[in-house]
């Protein structure tokens, strides 16, 4: 619903936020994680999630856009709520989280306080195959020109490599170099594949 924020900090705190948004205040609960990526600077991006109940809206912030995304896939979950969720995002970052779910280590999930053995295992199980995509989010987000990722996914689909294989290597490629052409990011991937 709301994207992101982008205004003036008008107070902050280790758990939450206030921007300041062309007269209007907005309050936004944050973790840790965001708090020590924030800018010394009064101005701000920040992206958001707008968690809509029958008794309140509440607003998320975070820095990064694949924090939002582990935080989204973690409050799909079923025994984690949004304070969990931001426990674990302030307890860890978003790159230790991805990490502990797809080498199944519990123990690191388990550390966070408020999850037990069977909770940590339910979000190694329903996450592990779905944060993929998440790995490289902040970095093709922030190139000018997303085309050029498009244009060699769709190459090399033509060339009979799937998509979510395809995906994971182009993203890779794209993040040690952004400036990548289509041309040398499909060698490359070629190379890869």
């Amino acid at each position: 619903m709301i994207e992101y924020l982008k205004g003036r900090i008008s107070e902050k705190n280790p758990t939450n936020l206030t921007v300041e948004c062309n007269g209007i205040a907005y309050f936004l609960n944050i973790s840790l994680h965001t708090f020590s990526l924030l800018p010394n600077t009064e101005n701000i991006k920040i992206y958001t999630y707008l968690q809509v109940r029958e008794d309140s809206h509440t607003l998320y912030g975070f820095m990064e856009k694949s924090e939002r995304e582990v935080f989204l896939r973690l409050i799909s979950i079923s025994g984690i709520g949004s304070n969990i969720a931001r426990t674990m995002l302030s307890s860890l970052t978003p790159q230790e989280i991805i990490s502990a779910i797809s080498t199944e280590n519990v123990a690191t999930i388990q550390s966070v306080k408020g999850i037990g053995a069977k909770t940590a295992q339910r979000v190694i199980i329903e996450l592990k195959d779905k944060l993929v995509d998440i790995a490289g989010i902040d970095q093709i987000s922030s190139t000018k020109d997303n085309t050029h990722k498009e244009e060699a996914l769709s190459a090399l689909e033509t060339l009979g490599y799937s998509r979510k294989q395809a995906e994971k290597v182009v993203l890779q490629i794209i993040k040690d170099d952004a400036d990548a052409s289509v041309e040398k990011i499909i060698k490359i991937a070629l190379q890869k594949l």
